[in-house]
């Protein structure tokens, strides 16, 4: 009996642990993982395989429909078998044969969960650990929402008549609906330095772009996510991609956190007001997985991705080198941070429009990455991974090459090119002069 009870004592004060056993934290993240990569090995059906642009007005005898500018096929929205993408990756959960070529990271603790947004008697929203005043970009609140933040409150993430009319306007409720967008000056600080022409070569910047970041902002659970992927890719355009397993697991469980955000949900519910996404979450979900993480031949057989080109960046070698992609303002900065991104200066707006400053959300600059210079790039800094995997994957869905929008003070020009007529080749933001 006194065994016994001792025994219970020490489950009860969790000291039962054999000495190498995961702490209860390492078991958490080892749960999640098996949760979000379930399945993800097993051949399946893909949810985007019955979704494709449209070039035919009229219904074709393929079992194709047009539905929403998209067509779609007859039959119903397959079951998507796990949340990681179900395409059969090249090699094994190892990455010995191209680490050498990839970025190393260091080990960071895993956040908790969101647990939303606390509205306080000053007029300040909580959320995921920062401010900002209700009546500043601030969304909608509703009682009668999908998208509930706090006791009490949510946010309406149903698309109006006229978003659902009017891309622009949708894009524009995307900006509001970025409660995680960072703040100017009080969440991180840059400095543009002197402006340039495309074409001139000299160093007009001093200093980083970025001079400072809270380091808190990667223990927010979106960005904690996003910040995992960036070192899973080979940065050679031609180089045969290898996926591991923890590397579909990271897929996937980024997917899952975003979507849980007010942007994403938006996102489904303009989607499938449109007869474009499936009105099951877990298939939007997948079908999410597929858009941005299934492999594609870019230079080389399964050498890319939509994530891999847009939010980490490529190299081509064909002729000359030159740095393709890249339009991340979170992988700007960790790259700046590890010296491997010389930041050249901001390019002078045409039509002498305003000039950048520390509070300009939407820059165009010149930088070297691993010493190969990129000209001419353009991205959005500050704004969360949720609200960027939404705006860009609306424009693909709904838009054309050319999608000039408003993003809250910006307007702006999402550029789209398509791969093929089922993945994003690329896509970024170009300021409108």
């Amino acid at each position: 009996m006194e065994g016994l009870i001792k025994g219970l004592l020490d489950v009860a004060l969790g000291q039962g642990n054999e000495p190498d056993s995961p702490s209860r934290e390492e078991r958490s993240r080892s749960t999640w993982a098996e949760v979000v990569s379930e399945g993800n090995d097993n051949e399946g059906s893909r949810p985007q395989d019955n979704y494709r642009p449209h070039h035919r007005q009229e219904e074709a005898d393929d079992g194709w429909q047009n539905v929403g500018g998209y067509q779609r096929k007859h039959e119903e929205y397959p079951q998507h078998k796990g949340l990681a993408s179900s395409q059969q990756y090249d090699n094994a959960d190892s990455y010995a044969s191209h680490e050498d070529c990839r970025p190393h990271r260091t080990d960071i603790d895993y956040p908790p969960r969101r647990e939303g947004v606390n509205v306080n008697g000053d007029g300040w929203q909580t959320f995921s650990g920062h401010h900002r005043k209700q009546e500043e970009h601030s969304p909608k609140l509703t009682s009668e929402s999908h998208h509930e933040y706090g006791t009490g409150y949510t946010v309406d993430t149903n698309p109006s008549k006229e978003e659902l009319s009017d891309l622009s306007k949708a894009c524009n409720r995307l900006w509001e609906l970025d409660l995680n967008r960072l703040e100017p000056g009080k969440d991180y600080k840059i400095d543009c330095g002197e402006g340039k022409k495309v074409y001139q070569k000299e160093d007009m910047a001093q200093s980083k772009l970025f001079t400072w970041l809270n380091p808190d902002i990667f223990k927010q659970p979106t960005y904690f996510r996003f910040r995992l992927l960036l070192d899973n890719y080979n940065p050679n355009e031609g180089c045969k991609e290898v996926v591991t397993s923890q590397e579909r697991q990271e897929q996937a469980a980024f997917i899952e956190e975003i979507s849980s955000t007010a942007p994403i949900k938006y996102l489904h519910q303009y989607l499938v007001h449109l007869g474009i996404a499936p009105e099951s979450y877990e298939d939007f979900k997948g079908m999410l997985v597929h858009l941005w993480f299934d492999l594609y031949n870019r230079g080389g057989a399964s050498s890319s991705s939509a994530f891999e080109h847009v939010f980490v960046g490529e190299i081509k070698n064909k002729t000359e080198n030159e740095v393709s992609g890249f339009h991340n303002w979170i992988q700007f900065y960790l790259e700046e941070t590890m010296g491997r991104v010389d930041y050249q200066g901001y390019i002078i707006p045409r039509r002498h429009r305003e000039m950048p400053d520390s509070e300009t959300q939407l820059l165009t600059v010149q930088f070297e990455w691993n010493g190969i210079l990129k000209s001419v790039s353009s991205t959005l800094v500050g704004v969360s991974p949720e609200f960027e995997i939404a705006l860009y994957t609306l424009c693909f869905y709904i838009g054309e090459e050319d999608n000039h929008v408003q993003l809250g003070p910006y307007p702006v020009n999402i550029k789209c090119y398509r791969f093929g007529n089922e993945k994003i080749g690329s896509v970024f933001p170009i300021a409108q002069n």
